[in-house]
């Protein structure tokens, strides 16, 4: 599933960026934070990879 905004694509990178031990757990907060919780590994890289170039900044 693909990220539906470039707010939420950015919070799957930084959540895959821990899960991947890259950067701290700690560092995250809000949105990333949930979605290190509550997301694998595999559903985080398809949020992270999706092209912002068409996505709003922030989902209605």
């Amino acid at each position: 599933m693909p990220a539906q905004s470039k707010a939420q694509q950015k919070a799957a990178g930084a959540a895959l960026s821990a899960k991947r031990g890259d950067t701290k757990v700690s560092d995250l907060q809000g949105a990333s934070k949930d979605m290190y919780d509550s997301m694998s590994e595999s559903e985080l890289e398809d949020f992270a990879s999706t092209d912002r170039s068409d996505l709003p900044e922030k989902k209605d």
